[in-house]
């Protein structure tokens, strides 16, 4: 394939990024134009999860060359998914002659591609396969309250006393089993050392 190819010719670390999204079933669907653009698209294995979206779409996330990684289709446009960092402060003046700092936030570039995928997989990993681990690859979607809700339930007092029970239960019937086989076998044994013997005219004769 092509697409794997790209990955594993272009040296060690972009092998390691090729070996992470196969463990993760993270698919590269970049187009040829995109390739030549510079710009990589990957799609997780996960999907979107808004709610009232009855026709959820895997999320895709993606590296540009002008140092930008951004998630292509979980909002109503694309957003960044650099870190932040303050940027320089500017100052205006007012009509009172005083000056007024004002400082913002801009996304911290990443200018080489390998340090982007490495950064798109740490990231992916953190914010969509750990945060949304209960999310399965088909788009079926577990609430947290529904399966905090069914680990209570599990340890439950009741369903403890119950397992408690089927242990106590299993244990008595190998022990039964154990005991039959027992006898069985102590059957069988004096069955074969027992002598068999009958009387004729008062004299006793070993059979066996």
């Amino acid at each position: 394939m092509k697409t794997k190819k790209k990955y594993l010719e272009n040296g060690a670390r972009m092998a390691v990024v090729s070996t992470q999204m196969d463990l993760l079933g993270i698919t590269d669907i970049s187009t040829p134009r995109q390739e030549k653009n510079g710009t990589v698209v990957w799609r997780l294995p996960i999907k979107n999860n808004w709610p009232g979206n009855n026709n959820p779409s895997y999320i895709e996330v993606a590296s540009f060359s002008t140092g930008y990684v951004r998630n292509q289709n979980s909002g109503y446009s694309n957003y960044q998914l650099n870190k932040r960092c303050e940027g320089e402060p500017e100052y205006f003046e007012l009509d009172n002659g005083d000056y007024r700092k004002f400082t913002t936030k801009s996304c911290k570039l990443i200018p080489i591609e390998i340090d982007r995928l490495e950064y798109l997989i740490s990231y992916c990993l953190k914010n969509y396969f750990v945060k949304r681990a209960n999310e399965v690859a088909n788009g079926e979607y577990v609430s947290k309250s529904y399966h905090e809700y069914m680990l209570e339930e599990a340890n439950s007092p009741t369903v403890t006393r119950n397992l408690k029970k089927i242990g106590e239960l299993h244990d008595k019937l190998e022990k039964v089993k154990r005991e039959c086989n027992q006898a069985y076998e102590c059957g069988l044994s004096d069955a074969r050392t027992k002598d068999v013997s009958v009387i004729v005219d008062g004299h006793r004769y070993k059979v066996i």
